[in-house]
């Protein structure tokens, strides 16, 4: 073990050291040693070399594992300075496979691309009654929809391609770079088939090699009852095609609701104004309210006061969740114009009647008293 290099020591931690530690230790080594403060001393090019090597190592939860393992049982191959090459003993080929199986879920094979294709959004204006009590509607789209002639693929037949030789068909490859931070490995698009996997060799002549047409799209939606501005409806594969031969998006439909001339809403609730003639208020009585399917007749009680909400279940909105209730508020209609006959008359009727309110209206006479030192009711 004396002639491997240990990258522990190299980075100064023990083998316990977290994640954290080990960053910090090799931040601070790669400055101390970093090639740029000493130009030409070959002494720190080497240190800054094998610290970079210990990082890439330890740093790695995979290589950090696989490295410990090493450790603990050289006969399975060496690895200090030899850099994961006596790893061929224990089904591995060298550094390439470890990192291999990270991507791979150590089950080999080629790398899994999302190929489906962009989603398409689209708000549909729904009336307060549909949105209300559900509907169907028919919409039409423009959208870049899958070849039929080559089912996706742009190749002609769908079967005019060959996979392709760079990336072997997993449609990624990996780039290696040098840094001041030392080396690093990151995964992308493989440059000659463009992330596909594969290369057409004859086009498909109805899509020109796309893989999908520009088409207008019809499609039918159940819009269940009680939708709102907050509701989504998702048809799976009515989005864009893909341009890599994989499944098409979904399209995602959201709402808006148009307001209603009597009715307001929150939630599955139903909120109604209400008018109610005077005579009807006071001595109670039925008048023809509204909801959602027809009217309905509705009792006013004997003295029911302007701004009395009545609480109606079961008379909102039907939805998944349940039923709503409908808020129906009393709105007093008083007469405008009276002519003196029936003034008189009203006066008369009103001596000695009690009125529901008039304590209430007697504390507020000596509130206002308090505040402006009179009683604002004296001529």
């Amino acid at each position: 073990m004396a002639d491997k290099k240990n990258y522990y020591d190299i980075l100064g931690v023990g083998k316990n050291a977290t994640e954290d530690e080990i960053k910090a230790a090799y931040r601070k080594l790669a400055k101390q040693y970093h090639p740029d403060l000493h130009p030409g001393d070959e002494t720190c090019a080497e240190k800054f070399r094998e610290i970079n090597e210990a990082n890439e190592v330890l740093s790695d939860k995979q290589k950090r594992a696989a490295y410990d393992y090493e450790q603990e049982h050289p006969g399975m191959g060496g690895m200090g300075g030899g850099g994961f090459g006596g790893f061929s003993g224990a089904g591995f080929t060298g550094f390439s496979d470890i990192f291999d199986s990270i991507f791979q879920g150590f089950g080999g094979g080629t790398v899994q691309r999302d190929t489906t294709g962009e989603d398409v959004t689209l708000q549909v204006t729904l009336s307060f009654m549909d949105a209300a009590k559900g509907c169907r509607r028919e919409i039409s789209y423009t959208r870049n929809e899958p070849c039929s002639a080559c089912s996706g693929t742009g190749a002609k037949n769908g079967t005019a391609y060959k996979t392709c030789q760079k990336c072997g068909g997993k449609g990624q490859v990996r780039m290696v770079q040098e840094t001041m931070f030392g080396r690093t490995v990151r995964v992308g698009a493989c440059p000659d088939c463009g992330g596909k996997g594969k290369i057409v060799t004859e086009k498909c002549p109805d899509c020109r090699g796309k893989g999908y047409q520009r088409k207008e799209t019809k499609v039918t939606l159940d819009i269940p009852a009680g939708v709102d501005t907050t509701s989504m409806m998702r048809k799976r594969g009515f989005g864009q095609a893909s341009t890599s031969g994989g499944q098409a998006g979904d399209l995602i439909v959201t709402f808006r609701i148009e307001p209603h001339k009597l009715f307001r809403r929150d939630g599955m609730d139903l909120y109604v104004d209400l008018p109610v003639p005077f005579l009807t208020a006071i001595l109670g009585g039925t008048v023809k309210a509204p909801d959602l399917n027809d009217v309905f007749d509705m009792t006013i009680p004997e003295g029911t006061q302007s701004g009395t909400e009545f609480v109606m279940r079961g008379k909102g909105i039907r939805g998944r969740s349940g039923t709503g209730s409908m808020h129906v508020r009393v709105i007093v209609e008083t007469p405008a114009k009276l002519s003196r006959d029936q003034k008189a008359a009203l006066a008369a009727a009103a001596q000695g009647i009690e009125l529901k309110n008039y304590d209430k209206s007697k504390k507020y006479a000596d509130t206002l008293s308090a505040l402006y030192g009179k009683d604002p009711y004296k001529k």
